[in-house]
């Protein structure tokens, strides 16, 4: 349910005394009056609403005493462009000092619109804005009353009675009545009453799409983060589990870890046991084992295995020949290896050092051109 609560403002000149203020208001619920007043009536007729599918505005409407309209035509401009020449005119067609005025310029919806100007002062704006903070309130929308009254027919002005105003509404201004300067205005044309079941259609269709709204500028309201406390609880509680999961994540790794390495310990102790070794831990039994193979010339440091290596590596290098080979019995491998050019030994000595051995190697120049180095190969990496 759309509800808004439309507030005249009263003319700066009564806020003097703030006992006699009473305020005409309508309340409208869905685009429809469902009450009214011009008294303190309003102050029951406007709650928020607290559920989040209604939505609640309050539109305060200034008085066209303090603040008169005009709309100007610029029908080759850009609307934006329209907008700033507009409000640039009305500041040169006012009174007083600019640093007092506070100019408000519509921004037409096509190029060619009339743009419609309010101005006022920062003193009115001051006032309204004090008097509606008395009273608790805090509105979205300051518009000017004038602006709600619809533009009038060919060679005719609008009378029309808006809040406790009557506001005359010439093509191109709308303004406060004065009964010795209308007729003036007027010249040869009507002023006819405006209908008021006519002005109350023309307010809601304001309300709906304001045409310009004083708190702009310099009046513009700050936007003021409120943090649900709901919303607040719930990001703790969230960053108290992304904690605890963080923690958890290393904590349950570290167990498993664990727990794969005293399996797979026990699973050596046995095998180790199968074997006739008998040790009282995994590291014992894998100490005892290498004794044994390295006596029987078995295991890592058997020939055979940098030997494979070294021929998998060249094997990858067909450029590299094998000119020694010579194996010692704490598992070294030396060899002698040529090839035409020092990029292709350095290929397998790469190679082997992948397979993570250990290698050392002292280049030389062979008798007939080739290159060639002496290499050992750690046969335990």
């Amino acid at each position: 349910m759309s509800r808004t609560l439309i507030l005249w403002l009263p003319p700066v000149a009564a806020l003097a005394d703030e006992t006699a203020v009473r305020p005409a208001w309508l309340r409208v619920d869905d685009g429809v009056i469902v009450d009214s007043g011009q008294d303190d009536g309003w102050v029951d007729a406007w709650e928020r609403p607290q559920d989040d599918a209604a939505d609640g505005r309050l539109i305060a409407l200034a008085p066209a005493a303090d603040v008169p309209l005009r709309w100007h035509h610029y029908p080759d401009a850009a609307p934006a462009q329209a907008a700033a020449a507009a409000r640039l005119d009305a500041l040169k067609d006012s009174l007083g000092e600019a640093s007092a005025l506070h100019v408000v310029a519509g921004q037409p919806a096509e190029a060619g619109q009339a743009v419609p100007v309010a101005v006022t002062t920062h003193a009115a704006m001051t006032a309204w804005t004090d008097w509606l903070a008395a009273q608790g309130l805090s509105p979205d929308t300051i518009l000017p009353a004038a602006a709600a009254v619809p533009p009038p027919e060919a060679e005719t002005l609008w009378a029309a009675e808006v809040g406790d105003e009557t506001i005359v509404r010439t093509a191109d201004r709308a303004f406060l009545s004065d009964p010795e300067l209308d007729p003036l205005i007027a010249g040869e044309r009507t002023i006819a009453p405006l209908d008021a079941a006519q002005m109350r259609e023309a307010l809601l269709l304001s309300l709906a799409a304001p045409p310009l709204d004083l708190l702009s500028g310099a009046w513009k309201p700050k936007r003021n983060w409120a943090v649900d406390p709901a919303l607040l609880r719930l990001a703790k509680r969230l960053l108290i589990a992304l904690l605890v999961v963080s923690l958890m994540v290393p904590v349950v790794h570290a167990i498993r870890l664990m727990s794969d390495s005293s399996r797979a310990d026990e699973v050596t102790v046995e095998t180790a046991k199968k074997a006739g070794i008998a040790a009282p831990n995994a590291e014992a039994a894998e100490a005892e084992i290498d004794r044994r193979l390295a006596a029987a010339g078995g295991g890592p440091l058997a020939f055979s295995v940098p030997a494979s290596a070294l021929y998998d590596a060249m094997r990858d290098t067909p450029g590299v020949t094998l000119k020694s080979l010579a194996h010692r019995t704490d598992g070294t491998l030396t060899t002698t290896l040529a090839a035409p050019r020092v990029d292709d030994i350095n290929a397998v000595l790469l190679a082997l050092q992948a397979h993570g051995y250990r290698i050392t190697a002292q280049p030389m120049a062979g008798a007939d051109g080739q290159q060639m180095a002496n290499v050992t190969i750690r046969a335990v990496p």
